[in-house]
């Protein structure tokens, strides 16, 4: 038989993969041909043959080395998914499932297949290394500046996990709607996330957006702090206004899971932070997130931690900004989170309350006020915890009283303990004024305390402590209204050895006992301390008096007072004490004689309490001498203080000036000569006005002998003194910087 050359399909064969790419590349011009099966001859059709695919087994082996492919080598994932995506859903023809029927082949088709299979061993020798990568087409095509600029198809940007600001303007557009999707509100709990990751140098983490560079971080931060929580009401349909829990609402458990880590990531970066501006926009945010931290117990816990260091160690506006959040989140759970909070607010108050100075004592007042606040909210729960540290204190106290030893008394006598006395005076006043009687049974133990702190060291030393406790004591009295006995306390310090004794140092500055507990032995010598104490013992005379200005006993209550005073200004030889104390003097007795005209108007007995109160009312509201007199009294002591606070730098630069005489110098002025033979650089308070005059004019004589030379320097000194007397003019004795005698 005469064998017939018949063009057949080439028989599918096992290939490796380095060979499948020359095959295709051999197939690639060539027609499929089908064999009928009737004639068996070949039969030329343009229609390709449909392909077997894998099986399923071979599917998952696929997917599974692509999904390898993908943690290996993201980046090149990402290229072939966006330039040749086709070759990711390939299907391969299966080796076992299509077997086409073997066929007779003549010696041409033979020796064209060998030279085929040649072809292919031989490029496969050639790129051993190359065939194990993909190649790409060579139709692909490079894409042009212009689309690089902003062409590029949102939805592209997405399935590559890389953020712009096109998408975060497309994501705001999208959180503006009034109906958000809770799509786009995840999409941005993640970006924020990312952009988290991003700076935070961990290695484990694994953002699932890429955030690159600062203007798409800060982006990101701004979306989620200005349109998220106004996304997150659309969405569950609450009003700003509506007081229902969000835990509460239907679609919570949709965004529940994508709120706690935006939550717990919000916090962290909070923590973070360091810089002013940023923790005051962030927590400007935390406050409109609040709502949503309730429904977290264990998030609020982390939250209201770091609040309570912003509001006891940042500046002025971080205080109040982490104040706010934690009233408002701790308002909202009171139950669960009022005693963590009040008692880590109250050891937050008393660690930074341990210094007091000009700059600190703003801020410890605040925590004091806010604090107050705090334990306002439930006084049932603060009665507990008020109770406790008042206990404390006593034993602090009942120590110092049985040991008397160093360090009981320091456990007493510090700013910590005298802070705390300010504390609960403040947050009982409060209470009782406001007809809460919940905490009215610790008045009498905390006025116990105090006035057994007055006592314990009644010494000249710690007059500064005194008046701050007597301070404190007057404003208990005058906000419960309850009658505390407190004249004698005052009255006492006028009688102290220490403070009668002629002052042998003349301090430059004035002495302030704002920021003092203990003065030490030099400070006690200086006439700066007498002029304190005496500014001390008038004001608070006043303060107590005018608030009992207009009760019916006080011509009763001021005998024993009026009796000391005059006792005291027969004894006193400093004009300048005996002028103030002679004026309170005065007053007190001008409302004594007041009160005493008034009563006798009074139809009533004595047993009538509600009389005797609208009596009062109506007197106080009248008006008394003694309290018309302290308002006057209190406008230009505050504008003495504070015009002393301003000043209070330029009055530190003055040294205490002395006098370097040559060694052979002989002549001395008469008036700089003391009786035991001293000099005397600065005449006293209790000389008089006259001798003031004739140690100027000594000073007089001794310009005019000074040589030109030296003029630039005393115009110098002579402008200093005019400051000073501007800025303090109530003071005797000029304040002169530098002045040596070498100079003349």
């Amino acid at each position: 038989m005469v064998k017939t050359k018949v063009k057949s399909a080439p028989k599918p064969k096992t290939l490796s993969k380095k060979s499948t790419v020359v095959k295709k590349k051999v197939q690639k011009n060539k027609k499929p041909i089908v064999q009928s099966k009737k004639t068996k001859k070949p039969v030329e059709d343009e229609i390709e043959i449909p392909q077997k695919k894998l099986s399923n087994k071979k599917k998952n082996k696929h997917q599974k080395d692509l999904e390898g492919l993908k943690a290996i080598d993201p980046e090149f994932y990402n290229f072939l998914k966006t330039n040749d995506k086709k070759l990711l859903d390939f299907d391969m023809l299966s080796d076992t499932d299509e077997e086409d029927e073997e066929e007779p082949k003549d010696v041409d088709d033979e020796a064209e297949e060998n030279s085929e299979q040649e072809d292919v061993d031989e490029s496969d020798e050639d790129n051993e290394g190359d065939s194990k990568f993909h190649k790409p087409s060579e139709k692909m095509e490079v894409a042009s500046d212009e689309e690089d600029e902003g062409e590029e198809d949102d939805d592209e940007d997405e399935e590559s996990n890389v953020i712009t600001l096109k998408i975060l303007r497309k994501w705001q557009t999208e959180l503006s709607k009034p109906n958000s999707s809770i799509a786009v509100i995840r999409k941005a709990t993640l970006a924020f996330n990312s952009a988290l990751a991003t700076i935070s140098g961990d290695e484990t983490a694994n953002p699932i957006y890429k955030v690159d560079g600062g203007a798409v971080f800060n982006g990101v931060l701004q979306l989620c702090v200005l349109h998220l929580q106004p996304a997150v009401y659309k969405f569950l349909g609450i009003q700003k206004k509506s007081s229902t829990p969000l835990h509460k609402t239907k679609k919570w458990t949709k965004v529940r899971g994508c709120l706690r880590s935006y939550l717990i990531d919000l916090t962290r970066l909070i923590q973070q932070v360091s810089s002013h501006n940023i923790l005051q926009v962030l927590l400007k945010h935390l406050h409109q997130m609040s709502p949503m931290i309730i429904s977290f117990s264990s998030i609020a816990k982390t939250v209201l931690k770091r609040l309570i260091v912003l509001w006891s160690t940042s500046e002025e506006t971080l205080r109040v900004l982490a104040f706010l959040c934690i009233l408002k989140i701790t308002r909202n759970q009171q139950g669960a989170m009022l005693n963590h909070v009040l008692k880590a607010m109250y050891m937050s108050y008393v660690r930074n309350s341990k210094f007091v100075s000009p700059n600190t004592l703003p801020s410890i007042n605040f925590m004091r006020r806010s604090l107050v606040e705090m334990f306002a909210l439930d006084l049932n729960i603060a009665y507990q915890h008020v109770f406790l540290y008042i206990r404390q204190l006593a034993i602090h106290l009942r120590n110092a009283v049985i040991l008397k030893k160093k360090d009981s008394f320091q456990s007493v006598y510090n700013w910590q303990f005298v802070n705390s006395i300010r504390l609960w005076v403040d947050l009982l006043g409060t209470s009782v004024s406001s007809n809460k009687p919940q905490l009215q049974p610790l008045v009498y133990p905390l006025v116990a305390i105090t006035t057994g702190v007055i006592k314990l060291i009644p010494t000249a030393q710690y007059f500064p402590l005194r008046f701050h406790c007597i301070h404190s004591l007057i404003t208990l009295a005058k906000e419960t209204n309850i009658f505390i006995p407190l004249l004698p306390f005052i009255l006492e310090v006028l009688n102290s050895n220490t403070f009668n004794k002629k002052h042998s140092v003349v301090s430059m500055k004035p002495m302030q006992f704002t920021c003092v507990l203990r003065l030490t032995k030099p400070q006690l010598a200086e006439n700066g301390f007498r002029d304190e104490v005496i500014e001390n013992v008038c004001g608070l005379l006043l303060e107590y008096l005018a608030h009992e200005s207009a009760s019916l006993a006080f011509p009763d209550l001021v005998v024993t007072t009026v009796t000391a005073l005059k006792l005291y200004l027969k004894s006193c030889k400093n004009s300048n004490h005996s002028r103030k104390l002679k004026q309170v003097l005065d007053k007190i007795v001008d409302n004594s004689k007041f009160v005493e005209e008034e009563r006798k108007k009074v139809t009533f007995g004595l047993k009538d309490a509600s009389l005797i109160q609208s009596w009062e009312t109506q007197v106080r509201n009248k008006g008394t001498p003694l309290n018309t007199y302290y308002g006057s009294w209190v406008k230009t002591h505050e504008i003495k203080k504070r015009r002393q606070a301003a000043n209070t730098d330029d009055i530190n630069d003055y040294d205490i000036p002395s006098i370097k005489r040559k060694t052979g110098e002989s002549k001395k002025s008469k008036k700089s000569i003391g009786p035991d033979g001293k000099v005397v650089l600065f005449p006293s308070d209790d000389e008089d006005e006259d001798d003031i005059m004739e140690f100027e004019d000594d000073e007089e004589e001794q310009e005019q002998e000074v040589k030109p030379k030296k003029e630039k320097k005393q115009k110098k000194v002579v402008e200093e003194e005019e400051d000073e007397e501007d800025v303090n003019p109530d003071a005797h004795v000029d304040i002169v910087k530098d002045l040596d005698l070498d100079d003349w």
